[in-house]
């Protein structure tokens, strides 16, 4: 099997041509188009947005933020973190490691990283070692955090 590789999407209108494929597939909520719009400098090479391409169509992204710890909430003591959104793979190449891919590409930045987990998502997100840190706060808000740590790093309290 082919090595999978992750690359920075560039942010131009090719790329946002190319997110018009997920929104087909029903993950309207995922899409990143207005997150697109308002970072759009033409190849603007310190994106956020991480996508993986098979046969040169664009299968599959994320966006990837970090976060100074001076707005962390999430962990004591508070620390720089990456937050992971918007993580979609198209319907007919799930289940092949490309998920899987973009979160360990992630992990590879060895900060904690975070993410909001969807609907039926708990699974994967424990999968790959991210653990829950639900707290009332964040049920009220309607978020689901979950949070991987490398080994060293001070987990959440």
């Amino acid at each position: 099997m082919e090595e999978i590789k992750v690359k920075r999407l560039h942010v131009n209108y090719k790329t946002l041509e190319e997110f018009e494929n997920f929104r087909e597939y029903g993950a309207q909520e995922l899409s990143m188009k207005e997150d697109l719009r308002a970072n759009i400098i033409e190849d603007d090479s310190e994106s956020p947005f991480y996508g993986i391409y098979f046969g040169g169509k664009l299968i599959a992204r994320m966006s990837l933020y970090r976060i100074e710890k001076k707005y962390d909430r999430y962990f004591e003591p508070a620390q720089d973190y990456l937050e992971l959104w918007k993580l979609e793979v198209l319907e007919p190449y799930r289940h092949k490691g490309y998920g899987t891919a973009l979160v360990n590409f992630a992990k590879s930045f060895n900060l904690p990283v975070k993410t909001n987990a969807r609907q039926r998502s708990d699974e994967f997100w424990k999968g790959m070692g991210f653990e829950s840190i639900t707290y009332k706060e964040e049920r009220d808000r309607g978020e689901n955090p979950f949070v991987w740590f490398p080994e060293g790093v001070v987990e959440a309290e």
